[in-house]
């Protein structure tokens, strides 16, 4: 259908003013966030648990206010498989294919109703992200940036380690967010599949062969052992919740129509038409998962090779598959709620004008 110059013109200044809004969003919702982070660092002192609880929950807004650029735009989510809401306050670590930017706003939009696993969470992200407006927020919610490239890797694996023993359990952590591949899908296709040549290893094209390393440090740092040395985890009646360590596997694939991936600039100025992004959930036990480098390995190129069968079946027929046992696999929409986004969003414009005021009052004291 030709685009008229009027619904040109339209979209550009709807993708202006949005561009705006976002642009004042992030002047007043950051620093007011980092404002409140300062002013309750004497909370952190006398009750660390209390100070990352309401820490984890401005954090929780603030992946609403992004998650709310999409949906304002009509970018909306629909989830396949496994109930994940069901194991939201125990420990676990999400497996996503990577495909683009969006990718985390799509996650930032799926999982604001899954309780305050957001609030709990940790993300591995690529070191480019530190550089970003929002990444003075990673760094006080303890997110790991993670540098790529061969001569990087066991120094990157070694930081990850220390950065889990000190930043996880101590910051009241129950998520990790996880892109095994390390990269793009357009930048990794192609190396992957030499590699996979190369290797006698599975052929992919929707997806790339994951990378093992931060996988194994996440597991062995953060998986309580019994006494034998066997994962002590998987059934939530056996063991105290406090005690369990990391509980699950969720193998989580996203998938977009066509196989057009969004993107961030997209998220934010909202020029494609209305999409829905399909997020497919299948949980594992940890008990369930190899510990030992070989064994997870196997298990890790497993989980891709079904990526690559979910994703194909969804390129041909627009669904994923019925789980094993099932006649007709059954989706769910993934709902914001309008009044919801107005009051963070509201907070966050109201505590930017607090705080610029209190700061201009301050300054004029001082001088």
């Amino acid at each position: 259908m030709a685009v008229t110059p009027v619904r040109a013109g339209w979209t550009l200044l709807r993708a202006l003013l949005r561009f705006l809004f976002m642009v004042a969003n992030n002047l007043v919702a950051i620093p007011a966030f980092v404002c409140y982070v300062l002013v309750l660092q004497p909370l952190r002192l006398l009750d660390g648990r209390c100070f990352w609880r309401l820490e984890g929950r401005m954090y929780k807004w603030l992946l609403g206010m992004v998650a709310s650029w999409g949906w304002t735009a009509g970018y909306t989510v629909m989830e396949w498989g496994e109930d994940i809401k069901a194991i939201s306050t125990d420990e676990a670590v999400m497996l996503v294919n990577h495909q683009a930017t969006g990718d985390v706003c799509t996650l930032m939009m799926c999982l604001q109703d899954k309780g305050l696993a957001v609030a709990q969470m940790m993300w591995l992200m690529d070191h480019i992200f530190k550089y970003t407006n929002f990444g003075i927020v990673s760094l006080i919610h303890g997110d790991f940036f993670i540098r790529q490239g061969k001569s990087h890797r066991d120094q990157q694996l070694l930081l990850l380690k220390k950065h889990l023993e000190n930043n996880y359990r101590s910051r009241d952590r129950k998520w990790i967010v996880l892109f095994p591949e390390g990269g793009f899908l357009r930048k990794r296709r192609e190396t992957s599949q030499a590699f996979a040549k190369k290797n006698n290893l599975p052929f992919l094209t929707h997806v790339t062969l994951p990378r093992i390393g931060a996988t194994s440090i996440i597991l062995s740092s953060l998986v309580a052992r019994q006494e034998n040395g066997s994962p002590a985890g998987g059934d939530a009646k056996e063991l105290d919740s406090k005690s369990k360590g990391l509980q699950w596997v969720i193998d989580t694939t996203i998938a977009y129509p066509n196989a057009e991936p969004i993107d961030i600039q997209t998220w934010i100025l909202g020029y494609r038409r209305p999409t829905v992004t399909h997020v497919h959930y299948r949980v594992f036990p940890i008990k369930d998962v190899p510990l030992e480098t070989d064994g997870l390995s196997a298990w890790l190129y497993q989980r891709f090779v079904e990526k690559e069968h979910l994703l194909a079946h969804f390129y041909r027929t627009g669904a994923f598959p019925p789980a094993q046992g099932q006649k007709e696999a059954a989706c769910r929409e993934m709902t914001l709620s309008n009044t919801w986004i107005f009051l963070i969003q509201s907070f966050a414009f109201l505590s930017g004008c607090l705080w610029f005021s209190v700061l201009r009052s301050f300054y004029r004291c001082l001088f």
